[in-house]
């Protein structure tokens, strides 16, 4: 998504939602985006929680470069990408997308790139944790992917 500092400077949001559980798990928030930055967000979400079949997107120069496909292939998932000019085909996303736009974007004033970055990462907390999702029968997304305590795995 594209947004503004006061100051007129861009910025964008990288926003990566799980289509099962519809958690927001990552919004970056830089001037920029490049596939490495692409390939740096879903390399720390691999880690945690594991590769995907699939990671959907549409067809933003971050999402095709080579570099991006030819990691996807390499830990073993696939792209999905929309067509171009089709944005109901990631609707999960667009959705999310109007809702942080509605929600937090239209209504803020961002003095700077850091604000933007802690105000919109409180506000993912605040969507995954306490905003009730309709999808979810009016539960908010995260609780639906959170293992009880009783039914985690013990080390010992």
């Amino acid at each position: 998504m594209h947004c503004r500092t006061d100051d007129g400077k861009p910025f964008r949001t990288l926003n990566i939602i799980d289509e099962f559980s519809r958690e927001c798990l990552a919004i970056r928030v830089k001037r920029k985006l490049n596939s490495a930055d692409v390939i740096d967000a879903l390399t720390d979400l691999f880690i945690l929680r594991g590769t995907p079949s699939y990671i959907r997107s549409d067809n933003g120069p971050e999402f095709v470069a080579l570099a991006v496909r030819d990691w996807i292939a390499a830990v073993g998932a696939k792209t999905a990408y929309i067509e171009p000019g089709s944005p109901w085909e990631n609707g999960f996303c667009e959705s999310f997308n109007g809702r942080m736009r509605d929600e937090l974007l239209n209504g803020e004033i961002f003095y700077s790139l850091r604000e933007a970055q802690i105000i919109i990462e409180e506000w993912r907390k605040h969507y995954n944790t306490k905003r009730p999702h309709s999808a979810l029968g009016y539960r908010p997304p995260a609780p639906e992917t959170i293992i009880p305590m009783e039914h985690r795995p013990i080390m010992h």
